[in-house]
């Protein structure tokens, strides 16, 4: 039996994963553990080898092909190395393959968060069958992984799809550092700051929304919050949505006359309020964008829900193996 593992780095929680391939299309998760992660990248990649060596354990007839890892950005995929991500300090060119490379003997490969999702729903979610798929996070933050010719392109030094960097309008909320930006706009925590303006200007006017009627209440909103308020009918958090879903309309516009694709793939947030943004983004999209292009183009929530980073990690093994030539069963 040929196993994958998958490592996926986070700035609060660490997973390692097993998975086997399940005919020509499918994966199977056969066991994961969860950590905290740990302060300093060597405790973290310390205490990563002993919970996959435990899993490990599990599957004594189980023979490891591949490890991949998925972590936040900026990193050096060629190198293995991961660059400072905001989201992990003290991780300065800290190297991730050669430990696991040097313990277990088997190729081991690092692509970012983003470039590991796109892998996940291309090969297992809502991508599959796609040459040419844009996947964006639309979660914490805003990224893409794009798949182009049937393969995933990177860019020249780790940094293509970084589209939440893109500025939408000279003012708004701030994402990547930049008001106005793409991930501003669309983002947990864009929207939280969306929000909060928005709704600072209403309890000033004595219009205070129901779910936050003071302003000693705005710095504890969230996106979530937001969210579960326009699921219930509250009219001034649907427009807050509707107007992140004008935006992303207006993004995709943009990439859909730029790269040309047969289908992108939104995650997280997208998913959970898809009824209220959907129509919205897709009128913006068909108006902004060419006919011919827009006419081949399908926009998709993520095939893999909520799981989606279970599978990330694992995919970035196995198209590692394919890019060696490498076929396992």
């Amino acid at each position: 039996m040929n196993l994958l593992a998958g490592i996926d780095i986070g700035g609060t929680k660490c997973a390692a994963s097993l998975g086997m391939l399940d005919g020509e299309d499918g994966i199977r998760i056969v066991g994961k553990t969860r950590i905290a992660t740990p302060a300093s990248p060597e405790a973290a990649i310390a205490q990563i080898m002993e919970a996959l060596h435990a899993e490990l354990e599990k599957h004594p007839d189980g023979r490891l092909a591949a490890i991949g890892i998925s972590c936040g950005g900026p990193l050096d995929s060629r190198r293995g190395l991961v660059l400072s991500p905001p989201n992990l300090p003290g991780w300065d060119a800290v190297d991730l393959i050669t430990p696991f490379a040097e313990r277990y003997g088997v190729p081991v490969a690092l692509q970012n968060d983003a470039n590991a999702c796109a892998l996940a729903e291309w090969k297992w979610g809502a991508g599959r069958g796609c040459r040419n798929m844009i996947f964006l996070t639309f979660g914490t933050g805003m990224g893409a992984g794009l798949i182009l010719n049937g393969a995933l392109y990177a860019g020249t030094n780790d940094m293509a799809g970084e589209v939440g960097h893109v500025r939408l309008e000279p003012e708004g909320p701030v994402g990547y550092g930049k008001a106005g930006s793409f991930e501003g706009f669309c983002s947990g925590g864009g929207i939280a700051q969306l929000a909060r303006r928005i709704i600072a200007e209403r309890i000033d006017a004595g219009d205070a929304p129901g779910f936050c009627r003071t302003r000693k209440e705005l710095p504890a909103l969230t996106a979530e919050i937001v969210g579960r308020a326009a699921e219930q009918g509250d009219a001034l958090a649907q427009e807050i949505y509707r107007l992140s879903a004008r935006k992303l309309g207006r993004a995709l516009a943009v990439l859909v006359d730029v790269l040309n694709p047969e289908r992108i793939v939104i995650g997280s947030i997208y998913g959970r309020q898809k009824a209220i943004m959907e129509p919205i983004v897709l009128e913006e999209l068909h108006r902004e964008s060419l006919p011919l292009s827009v006419s081949v183009c399908e926009i998709m929530q993520a095939g893999l829900g909520e799981g989606i980073g279970d599978y990330a990690s694992l995919s970035v093994a196995l198209n590692h193996l394919i890019e060696r030539g490498e076929v396992i069963e």
